[in-house]
């Protein structure tokens, strides 16, 4: 059990969650310099209410299960294509696309740096 995981370790881990049921357009933003409510925001799309459904189960039931996390608040619906996960230090905004596209959060919050990930480069990149 990880029970001082840190914010940006924690950060990190909802996204892998979320890349495991295929959310899109995954951003880790670092809030730390310009927020005193929460270290991190991970924001990731999914395409229908099903898939959100699976994405916010994956990373709920995935923390919860390993590491003894439970969200301190959640707030939002399924019905309302947005669901936001508070993990007090990091909290993850789960959109379908559309709200994503109206709300957005990374422009709103466009001071902050994104948190960068070690992407393995895909096989078609490859051929030369």
């Amino acid at each position: 059990m990880l029970r001082q995981m840190d914010s940006r370790k924690l950060a990190l881990l909802c996204r892998k969650l979320a890349e495991n049921k295929k959310a899109e357009e995954i951003v880790i933003l670092d809030l730390r310099e310009l927020s005193t409510v929460t270290d991190y925001f991970v924001i990731a799309s999914g395409t229908s209410e099903p898939h959100l459904r699976a994405i916010v189960d994956e990373i709920t039931d995935k923390l919860r299960d390993d590491y003894h996390l439970r969200p301190k608040a959640i707030d939002g619906t399924l019905r309302a294509a947005w669901v936001v996960l508070d993990y007090f230090d990091v909290i993850v905004h789960v959109m379908r696309g559309d709200v994503r596209d109206r709300y957005d959060l990374e422009t709103l919050w466009g001071d902050a740096p994104r948190v960068k990930t070690r992407k393995i480069k895909a096989r078609s990149q490859v051929s030369g």
